[in-house]
């Protein structure tokens, strides 16, 4: 393991020391066993650079602005973009 160091808030504290107390568990398990049913909820967005290629590879093309000049005027449709 890892060891680590975090800070919480004074209610999470007590909440997490009481829960310990009551399930007979320390607090970094709680804290482990809470993280890990985050994580099982969120998992992480794993792409292989390979993937990411091929994706970009596959989305070239696809999209048409209308715009002939697109090529040259870039940073201006860019810029009025990210204006509006």
């Amino acid at each position: 393991m890892i060891r680590t160091q975090i800070q919480l808030e004074e209610q999470q504290y007590q909440t997490l020391k009481m829960l310990s107390a009551q399930q007979n568990l320390s607090l970094a398990e709680l804290v482990r066993c809470a993280l890990t049913d985050w994580l099982r909820a969120n998992p992480p967005l794993t792409v292989s650079r390979q993937e990411q290629r091929q994706r970009a590879i596959a989305a070239a093309g696809r999209f048409h602005s209308g715009k002939g000049d697109l090529a040259e005027n870039h940073d201006a449709y860019f810029a009025e973009a990210s204006a509006s």
